[in-house]
């Protein structure tokens, strides 16, 4: 029965499909519909095999496995004489080369592991690592930040990146199909569908409001540069309208008319202001006051979802290819803006205003709660979209280095582009005579009004505004690839059969086409007010509750032990001491202080001087609310449908892991995993595979529909 790897690939059994009438290899099993199978040895009449007495879904492609197993024992590939024949190349390889081959050929995997890696930087390095932390950097003392952000990042960020990996790769599903690990809280895997699908939505929107200002920046002069364009109020007051510049220097005093308008904030509104608020937007006075579709920001939220969709039409098998240029030519727009800035008189100011210490608000709550709450939600936890991408790694690849470096470099990332963007704004108050403090800002504000119009006073303003604006659509693509991927892989894992598998391109489209009609609403002119809404309550306080449930499920339902042991399967050795006590302790720990803090630091959102009515307030809570509320919904769902005479009952077979949780191929399925094969009584006889890790099972879809896993054989 040991023949080389050619004989016994040359000899292997078929499963011929007696309505399509061809056969069809057991590792590529497609449309096969008939229940019974049929054995052939070359050149062989077919022989049939006893009828499979289990009735499984599908058919064929469910019982092929067991005749898999009797044609083993039944037809004992012929002994070969001389020489072995050549082993067929697999992925049309030549034999002789060096093959790449998908441990999963159903579902795929990354092209190799740089993919992987890039993908999840490029997912946790986003706009808020540009917009955000500076700001919160300089707010809660400068340098003296750095010291609760990298506590938070060590003890909260790194261990929830690692489980999250790890729960993803283990089970090679999406943020569905891994709560077969205890069915009860697949409601948690809904959550991060409803969180992905609200950030996707109006993410996308700030992607085309970037590729606007990005076309913008194709001339000569920038628009927003001076304070003579017919959108222009009286109140417009420009420092390029006001002091002649055209060497780039400095005057040595600004006329006083300007510095008056400078020390008064209120009376001054500058163009690059104007043009955002006035042109761009075209703002209307009220959230319910919606006006018209502004057609410029349409066109290119179209772009930007044309775009998203070209570069996941093959899903990792694209997105893969595309990060080698994503995520990381925005390293080389900052540090090209790096160097540009620290050049730049009065660069040192800012650079200073960012990093120095002031120890004596470390003692201050709020500044622990805001970074807890930066390093939480800019790793990307709790989105589903970090166990998606985990899911297509190979099953013992190392995702314990993976989550170390993607993390750190992500953080250092978040500390770097503080340099690039507060050189510039030093450079901005220095010119302007005043502190720093008044041009800084965060969100849009910063990047569609702060920093454009800090780069209208640098020579050839235009380059730099393009490479600003294009590192801005790169992180924000980075980001976007692995939202619609998350739903994507988590509808196509809860079909699961066959047809979806190879209609993937279709369910990616229609997802995009749903995003960018659901899209529409935001580029009107009070599109701002409702995409900060959602920025505020969508992916809130709900994102900590995902989080903290699936720590507790894991940790206490499933069990830790049980978690640690898979761990160690699949890396060879089990999670350090250090990430088991943070995943048992001191992670949820955190979580719930950071949910505590939500709460106590709530108020009530504004945008610049307009207050939200309490109806908009009362939309964003539901929906932060409709995420959530999926945890319980499904729980006593699940509770209904599970067997049980009592509560406790139930209970317990709800939340104890279903019978096909474990490593997605059969080969990866040792130790408490191992599959036990029960051929039929009226069979007469005991089967029992002989490579029983080489073969083939049915796998059963997270929504319970059967369907082949590839293996080896």
């Amino acid at each position: 029965m040991r023949a080389s790897a050619g004989a016994a690939w040359a000899h292997a059994p078929r499963c011929l499909s007696r309505r399509k009438g061809r056969a069809l290899e057991v590792c590529g099993l497609k449309g096969a519909r008939s229940r019974t199978c049929e054995c052939s040895l070359g050149p062989q009449s077919p022989q049939p095999l006893p009828p499979w007495s289990e009735k499984v879904p599908k058919g064929c492609c469910s019982v092929c496995p067991q005749s898999l197993a009797w044609c083993l024992q039944l037809w004992p590939p012929p002994p070969t004489h001389g020489p072995a024949p050549p082993a067929v190349a697999q992925n049309g390889a030549v034999p002789s080369e060096a093959t790449k081959r998908d441990q999963n050929l159903k579902r795929g995997n990354w092209g190799n592991q740089i993919e992987f890696v890039l993908t999840s930087v490029g997912y946790a390095v986003g706009l808020g690592n540009v917009w955000r932390f500076p700001y919160l950097c300089y707010r809660n003392g400068g340098g003296a930040f750095m010291f609760p952000y990298f506590v938070m990042l060590i003890f909260c960020g790194i261990p929830l990146f690692f489980m999250e990996l790890s729960f993803g790769q283990f089970a090679s599903q999406g943020c569905l199909g891994v709560w077969r690990i205890s069915p009860m809280f697949k409601g948690v895997g809904y959550g991060m569908m409803v969180v992905s699908t609200y950030i996707g939505i109006y993410y996308n929107v700030v992607i085309c409001i970037a590729f606007y200002y990005f076309f913008s920046s194709m001339t000569h002069v920038l628009p927003w540069a001076y304070c003579s364009n017919p959108w222009n109020t009286p109140d417009c007051a420009g420092v390029l309208d006001a002091s002649n510049f055209t060497n780039g220097s400095r005057p040595a005093t600004l006329p006083g008319n300007l510095s008056r308008l400078l020390n008064h904030s209120l009376q001054r509104t500058s163009p690059s202001e104007e043009y955002w608020r006035l042109y761009v937007l075209k703002l209307s006075d009220d959230i319910g006051n919606f006006g018209e579709v502004r057609l410029p920001l349409l066109g290119c939220l179209g772009v930007s979802w044309v775009v998203v969709f070209l570069c996941l039409i093959r899903g990792v098998k694209s997105s893969g290819k595309v990060v080698y240029f994503t995520a990381t030519f925005p390293y080389v727009v900052l540090t090209i803006l790096f160097v540009r800035g620290v050049t730049l008189e009065g660069a040192f100011t800012g650079i200073m205003y960012y990093l120095t210490p002031q120890w004596d608000k470390i003692l201050e709550a709020k500044v622990w709660g805001d970074a807890a709450s930066q390093i939480f939600y800019s790793l990307g936890c709790a989105w589903g979209g970090l166990i998606t991408m985990a899911s297509y790694n190979k099953f013992h690849n190392n995702c314990y280095r993976d989550s170390v470096i993607i993390s750190i470099t992500n953080c250092a990332t978040s500390v770097y582009a503080g340099f690039v963007i507060f050189s510039i704004l030093g450079f901005m108050a220095n010119h302007l005579g005043v502190d720093v403090s008044r041009v800084a800002d965060h969100g849009p504000g910063l990047a569609f009004v702060a920093y454009p119009e800090a780069l209208t006073l640098l020579p050839i303003s235009p380059l730099w505004s393009l490479l600003f604006f294009f590192m801005l659509i790169l992180l924000g693509l980075g980001t976007q690839f692995c939202l619609l991927e998350t739903l994507v892989t988590a509808i196509v894992d809860e079909v699961g059969n066959e047809w979806i598998l190879q209609k993937k391109t279709y369910v990616t489209l229609g997802v995009a086409l749903a995003g960018f009609l659901l899209g529409i609403p935001l580029t009107s002119q009070a599109g701002i007010y409702w995409l900060l809404l959602m920025d505020n309550y969508a992916a809130s306080f709900s994102l900590v509750v995902i989080s903290c449930i699936m720590c507790v499920s894991i940790m206490y339902i499933y069990g830790h032990r049980n978690y640690f042991q898979d761990i160690q399967m699949m890396l060879g050795f089990p999670p350090p001491l250090f990430f088991q006590i943070c995943w048992r302790f001191v992670s949820p720990a955190i979580i719930f202080f950071i949910l505590i803090f939500t709460v106590i630091q709530y108020q009530p959102i504004t945008y610049n001087h307009y207050q939200y009515p309490g109806w908009a307030v009362v939309i964003g809570f539901l929906m932060a609310l409709s995420s959530v509320i999926c945890i319980p919904l499904y729980a006593l769902f699940q509770l209904c449908r599970t067997d049980g005479d009592t509560l406790v009952q139930r209970l317990k077979n709800a939340t104890k892991p279903s019978r096909d949780w474990g490593p997605a191929l059969l080969e990866h399925r040792t130790g408490r995993y191992a599959p036990t094969i029960t051929p039929s009584p009226e069979d007469g006889f005991e089967v029992q595979p002989l490579h029983p890790d080489k073969a083939q099972i049915p796998m059963v879809g997270s929504n319970g529909s059967s369907r082949l896993q590839d293996s080896r054989i």
